[in-house]
């Protein structure tokens, strides 16, 4: 934009222009310029015109059209548009008790009038071949139960579909929104558990995709499930694995599955590692996505002492997740916690392991994005694991039916302190 400023001036008169003032800012910044007089000497019957050249920034360039030029640069800010501040931090869920049976209906009625959403206890388990039958009569009642209830609850299962199609089955007839996931693990045909690194990112998702489809059990309904195809893959291939998951979730789709990417091992991947070009990519593509598309995560504390230990390195590290979907302007992705628990072969004792589930659901609580999580294992082998993990079959089912969450709708900063336990109760809002 060009402006020009020009005064006629009597014989041997001086001129000087004071002072030029340009307002520039947005919403919030009011920047002065003030321009040096100038001074020159002209004819009884000159015009004085002087003009900024427009076409240069972030300076401008003053010339005297009468017998010469003279030029001198005045400089400009550059003015760009401040970043949005992120919304300040939500607060934690609030802690609701009752006795069975609470009607939910009501409850979420008169939550919505305090402002609040319901969320449900979102720790489930993980189930597989041997251990615990997948029929086995304590475990089916306690689905049975809660479906019942109208209480959502969270199941994974590897290798072994019963499991997932009596908790299907129940999900069809109720209408309530379980998170069921399946996982094909071993078969004769290759490795199920991670693609092809040999290949290129788009070759490896069709064969891979193609091996999972081969062997993906037909009583399942992929309409009603999700599918996990990899499982704690190569943290150092994090970008070849981004445009792996795009691939694969661009299949999944036009395919009718509901996919869930990575299975990333606890503590992974880096954070930096979820700024890449193509995992934001992905990542955006996910977000756009929240019905068909997920993140799969294992969070274990890798210790029987206290499952938040290294929070929120270990547990929570979803968060890191979100911070840099946040930053980058992206949809918070749906995130499936697919493995979950202390170590892979042993847990504490059932009343320190349940203070351990009731400090993580009031953590996942406050993210509805976070659809929950399958505690390790009530599969075979893995030291046994499965008859530790048996008891905690009917405290889980206890506390889903008399536990519920008040959580503040929309998107705050994340704040990990918000959730730091306290030990030794590990209740935060016991402190």
């Amino acid at each position: 934009m060009t402006k020009t400023f020009g005064s006629l001036y009597g014989a041997r008169s001086a001129w000087r222009l004071r002072a030029l003032f340009i307002t520039l800012g947005v919403a919030v910044a009011l920047l002065t310029l003030l321009v040096t007089p100038l001074y020159t000497a002209a004819s009884n019957t000159a015009v004085l015109a002087r003009s900024v050249d427009s076409s240069v920034s972030p300076s401008a360039i003053l010339t005297d059209t009468i017998t010469h030029t003279q030029a001198f640069t005045a400089h400009l800010p550059i003015v760009t548009t401040p970043p949005l501040p992120f919304p300040p931090p939500l607060p934690p869920p609030l802690v609701f008790t009752g006795t069975e049976p609470i009607d939910f209906t009501a409850v979420y009625s008169d939550l919505q009038t305090q402002g609040l959403e319901l969320a449900f206890n979102k720790i489930g388990f993980h189930h597989g071949v041997g251990g615990i039958a997948g029929d086995d009569p304590e475990f089916v009642q306690m689905i049975t139960d809660l479906d019942a209830a109208g209480t959502p609850f969270f199941l994974k299962s590897t290798d072994n579909a019963q499991p997932i199609y009596i908790a299907q089955e129940l999900m069809r007839s109720s209408g309530i929104s379980h998170t069921l996931v399946f996982r094909r693990a071993s078969g004769p045909n290759g490795d199920y558990n991670v693609p092809n690194y040999d290949l290129s990112p788009a070759d490896a998702a069709l064969a891979h995709w193609q091996l999972h489809m081969d062997g993906f059990p037909p009583e399942l309904d992929p309409s009603l499930i999700w599918i996990e195809t990899i499982n704690e893959v190569d943290k150092t291939r994090s970008e070849w694995l981004a445009e792996f998951a795009l691939e694969t979730a661009q299949l999944a789709i036009a395919n009718g599955y509901r996919w869930a990417a990575f299975g990333w091992s606890s503590g992974e991947p880096e954070p930096e590692d979820w700024e890449s070009p193509a995992m934001l990519e992905f990542l955006q593509f996910a977000g756009e996505h929240p019905d068909q598309v997920a993140i799969a995560l294992h969070e274990y504390s890798l210790n029987n002492d206290l499952v938040s230990l290294w929070y929120p390195y270990l547990l929570g590290r979803f968060q890191l997740l979100f911070q840099v979907c946040d930053e980058h302007n992206i949809p918070r992705p749906t995130v499936l916690i697919t493995e979950w628990g202390w170590t892979y072969s042993s847990m504490p004792p059932v009343e320190e392991a349940m203070q351990d589930i009731i400090w993580a659901s009031w953590l996942y609580a406050a993210y509805p994005q976070v659809k929950g999580a399958a505690v390790w294992y009530l599969g075979g082998e893995f030291g046994g694991i499965a008859e530790q993990t048996r008891l905690l079959i009917s405290p889980i089912r206890d506390y889903s039916l008399t536990h519920y969450f008040g959580y503040t709708p929309g998107i705050g900063a994340i704040d990990t302190t918000l959730f730091t336990p306290n030990p030794p109760t590990r209740y935060p809002w016991e402190k």
